[in-house]
């Protein structure tokens, strides 16, 4: 037996994401017998229905846009691209499929103390799950240890009429065979605008309905950075918007909102996930929920019930595949006998749309909330390099500051491939570093991450008066 895991314990794990992959490869090498539970598809949403499709379309969809316009059209003239969207679907799923077999059912397959078993799993007591198998029958699995890995489904606001109607949700919208010519999105985050800006850029006429503004709960310079690069792209952004009613008739959605009736040939419903947790009857092992359905847990992913744990989407941390993987493996330690805790005062966060969404950190709101006086500033792109020589300045890096100190808090940036920068900036307040010391530093020249170093230099130079790389 494993030094970690001497009586060779039963771990159970229900689902077959991030999380429970994490915890499932983590807990088997510390000596554990491990079980893993799926009801669906091996691999969870990021995968399958999640990451890596979205990003695979929004990527498609970038390269389209470029062909039709660039900031170099008078050198390079612009070609309007024929979209064949069946081949890209092709393309995309040969490589979700790929992806799946390689990290998940080749990894399954190859590990001799890891079982999968493949039905939907309900809490029959603090210590068994009652299993209905996919190929039928039932059986009890007991277990020493258990983690809950069932993530997310998309959830489906209570609008009259939109329950009896044939709408997308993110799911269908990755898989639809054909680019609707007007699509109506409902919804103003992560989800919603990254699929309404590549299905614009692959030819519909897109509308977004936002109950506020988009990106609410960010800082608000994000919203409206985001707002002004899609109504420049022709993608119509409707705030304080909300539909009332919904219909299907004669093949078309009709939405009745405050600002008149708006028709789509499909309507794609993305306002945020819920936490699958409602068929697991969680109760009979005493786990705890929250009002939202998550499962809540501690740091070191403990559950109300001290031998089941949870991580991931399913609990109510942040809905990131790379936290539920972190998650997964801290659980796994911890059910063997370690001590692990996850620690997310520097998390990043990306968003897909071009310009890219990157954030880690605080915002100077949720700074003085927490009674944190601050100094903050906002270096727009035409200020930096890179997007100067690129012909494309959208944007901004916004670097918060504790004040008295200089001691960095958090990052906000809007740019091209801000998704490239923002790891750098969790690094250094992972460091605890001050912006004077991100300002000495060495930085490429002409990288889009040169702008934290020129935005750090902000808080005590003028950088429009500086040379082009001055240290």
């Amino acid at each position: 037996m494993d030094k970690h895991n001497p009586d060779g314990q039963h771990v159970v794990i229900i689902g077959s994401g991030g999380a429970a992959m994490a915890c499932a490869l983590k807990a088997a090498e510390r000596g554990a017998r491990v079980t893993l539970i799926e009801r669906g598809a091996i691999g969870g949403t990021c995968v399958n229905v999640g990451c890596v499709p979205s990003k695979i379309m929004i990527r498609a969809a970038h390269i389209a846009h470029m062909r039709r316009e660039s900031p170099f059209d008078r050198g390079i003239p612009a070609t309007a691209p024929a979209i064949d969207r069946s081949k890209l679907l092709a393309q995309q799923q040969a490589r979700v499929d790929e992806l799946r077999h390689a990290k998940y059912e080749g990894i399954l397959e190859g590990n001799p103390a890891i079982a999968v078993l493949h039905g939907e799993a309900r809490f029959k007591d603090a210590h068994s799950l009652a299993l209905r198998l996919n190929d039928g029958g039932e059986r009890v699995v007991a277990f020493d240890r258990c983690l809950i890995a069932t993530g997310a489904s998309p959830s489906i606001p209570p609008i009259p009429g939109l329950k009896e109607i044939p709408y997308w949700t993110s799911t269908e919208a990755l898989v639809s065979d054909a680019i609707p010519e007007r699509l109506t999105v409902i919804g103003s985050s992560v989800v919603a605008l990254e699929l309404a800006q590549a299905f614009a850029r692959l030819g519909s006429q897109v509308t977004i309905l936002a109950r506020s503004t988009l990106f609410f709960r960010e800082d608000p310079a994000i919203g409206e950075a985001i707002t002004a690069a899609f109504r420049a792209e022709g993608i119509k952004v409707l705030e304080h918007t909300q539909a009332s009613q919904v219909a299907h008739v004669g093949g078309e959605f009709v939405l009745t909102t405050a600002c008149g009736e708006i028709r789509a040939d499909k309507l794609l419903v993305a306002t945020g996930r819920t936490p699958n947790t409602r068929s697991l009857q969680l109760p009979a092992a005493g786990v705890a929920v929250n009002a939202q359905g998550a499962i809540v847990i501690d740091q070191g992913m403990r559950t109300s019930a001290p031998h089941i744990y949870a991580a991931g989407d399913c609990t109510d941390q942040p809905q990131f595949v790379y936290v539920a993987a972190a998650a997964g493996t801290r659980a796994a330690l911890n059910m063997t006998g370690g001590e692990a805790a996850l620690d997310l005062t520097a998390m990043p966060a990306v968003v897909f749309t071009d310009p890219q969404v990157a954030t880690v950190g605080l915002s100077a709101a949720k700074a003085h909330l927490k009674g944190i006086e601050t100094d903050s500033r906002k270096l727009t792109l035409d200020n930096v390099p890179r997007a100067l020589a690129n012909f494309d300045t959208r944007g901004f890096i916004k670097l918060v500051a504790e004040a008295g100190t200089g001691r960095l808090l958090g990052v906000q940036a809007v740019a091209p491939e801000a998704g490239e920068l923002i790891q750098t900036a969790a690094l250094a307040i992972r460091h605890r570093m001050t912006v004077q010391e991100l300002a000495d530093q060495l930085f490429p020249y002409l990288t889009m991450v040169e702008g934290l170093k020129l935005a750090a230099q902000t808080f005590s130079k003028d950088v429009k008066q500086l040379s082009c790389c001055a240290g």
